[in-house]
């Protein structure tokens, strides 16, 4: 009797029955696929991790408190990037998707799978903390404090400020080493610090659609959380490529280098 068991090839390609999985289905990108779901994992990560804090604190009858609401996303984000990193490069971000797309090399036809998932995931986080921790969608809600000019602006320069620091990461990624992710989860606690008490601390346009397309409540100032972030990253991605001269290093060469081009 055959086996039906699937079968590995030398080059990595998974066959059935002497056929390859591509083969069977010419049409489906396994990569992507592996992608798409580490892109939803995690931005579930990060939002459910924030419906745990709030809720947490409203059970022990403190207010939410920035350091704690900064602390939890900075180290949810060092975890999503260390462990979804490698599969995606955890963008965990439609801002961050649209940045690279549009200033960088990320292919255009992965951006609406991305931000598909990037919002599926939220959504799927705020109706799981809603049941796992009972915490009201209101609680997840973000909206502007102080009016709407204060926080477009804190959201567009935090978000100019993080993807500032991401770009020279994924530059140069041996002048971090492995700590890159932790610098990034840095650069979100900072930015939480900066924007929460104007605009409850965003920067992330799935952050905020999550819960509003959970709860269908869509508030009037529901763009400032989508425009504001992605054009922060747009910029900030822009801004590095201009000051490091789209791409090339401002640091002298390399001897090698060097002498390779005064004899050119």
């Amino acid at each position: 009797m055959k086996s039906n068991a699937a079968t590995s090839s030398g080059n990595g390609e998974v066959k059935t029955q002497g056929r390859s999985l591509g083969s069977l289905f010419p049409h489906f990108d396994l990569f992507l696929t592996r992608q798409i779901m580490g892109e939803a994992l995690g931005t579930y990560m990060i939002v459910f991790c924030i419906c745990g804090i709030i809720s947490n604190l409203q059970l022990m009858g403190i207010q939410i408190g920035l350091l704690e609401y900064a602390t939890t996303a900075s180290l949810t984000v060092v975890v999503a990037v260390f462990s979804i990193g490698p599969i995606s490069g955890a963008h965990l971000n439609p801002a961050v998707t649209l940045a690279f797309a549009i200033i960088g090399p990320f292919p255009w036809p992965k951006v609406p799978f991305y931000i598909m998932a990037q919002v599926g995931g939220s959504v799927l986080a705020t109706v799981s903390g809603r049941w796992v921790y009972g915490v009201g969608y209101e609680h997840m809600m973000t909206k502007p404090l102080h009016g709407c000019n204060g926080a477009f602006w804190v959201e567009f320069m935090a978000t100019f400020m993080i993807l500032f620091v991401a770009s020279s990461l994924s530059n140069d990624p041996q002048f971090a080493g492995k700590l890159g992710g932790f610098i990034v989860g840095v650069s979100i606690g900072l930015g939480v610090l900066i924007t929460g008490p104007v605009s409850g601390g965003s920067m992330n346009p799935a952050r905020s659609l999550g819960p509003a397309i959970a709860s269908w409540s869509f508030d009037k100032d529901l763009w400032v959380y989508v425009v504001a972030p992605t054009g922060g990253a747009v910029a900030g991605v822009s801004f590095y490529r201009l000051v490091r001269l789209q791409g090339w290093s401002c640091l002298p060469p390399p001897p090698a280098t060097a002498a390779r081009h005064a004899h050119t």
